[in-house]
């Protein structure tokens, strides 16, 4: 539903489910599921996962409807719209900013809240950073139909910080860029100066 925030829906998913499942790994750690402080952890993590991915079943096309009746024909840009998404090969958080740029055809602009609506709802869903930001600028190229579009994705993946390598603070950054962008290095350039500016 269009303006109903993420947070409102009620996603279709099996909460008993998980937190059996997450009883089980509590258990296969050799942990007590049932001493006091993991009595509740796995409606808790049954909850977060819920809430974590409740981006899977909102439309998020539907949040790119132009404003009537206003125009613009310059570059638009909002920057550092923070996300949280889920790694879906570990179902471990990722964490960043994802900045948005795009070219009005025709002065068709949207509210600069649905830029960062539309990244919310990809975000809250099982993800690859790579595929996220795709996503992103492809609805925005195709419901907006602008001259072009620039998704750019900082983030840290606590798969990479907390396990493996370990390295943490180490961000992985990741682009999408259509139209304009993609054709004229300078309004690139432009656009990556003012993102990073």
């Amino acid at each position: 539903m269009r303006g109903q925030a993420l947070s409102e829906k009620q996603p279709p998913v099996d909460r008993k489910k998980i937190a059996d499942g997450v009883r089980l790994m509590l258990e296969g750690m050799g942990e007590n599921a049932d001493r006091d402080g993991l009595r509740k952890t796995p409606e808790r993590v049954a909850n977060f996962y819920a809430e974590l991915t409740e981006g899977m079943w909102s439309d998020p096309k539907s949040e790119v409807v132009p404003l009537p009746g206003d125009s613009h024909d310059e570059m638009v840009i909002v920057k550092d719209i923070a996300i949280a998404s889920v790694c879906e090969h570990h179902l471990a958080p990722f964490v960043g900013n994802v900045h948005i740029a795009y070219i009005p055809k025709g002065g068709r602009i949207v509210g600069l809240s649905k830029l960062a609506r539309v990244a919310e709802i990809y975000a809250r869903r099982l993800q690859v950073q790579e595929r996220l930001t795709k996503q992103i600028a492809d609805t925005l190229f195709e419901e907006l139909e602008p001259l072009g579009v620039m998704v750019v994705m900082e983030a840290e993946h606590t798969c990479m910080t907390l396990r493996g390598v370990k390295k943490p603070g180490a961000k992985t950054v990741t682009s999408a860029v259509l139209g304009g962008f993609r054709k004229d290095p300078r309004t690139r350039s432009e656009a990556m100066s003012l993102i990073t500016g």
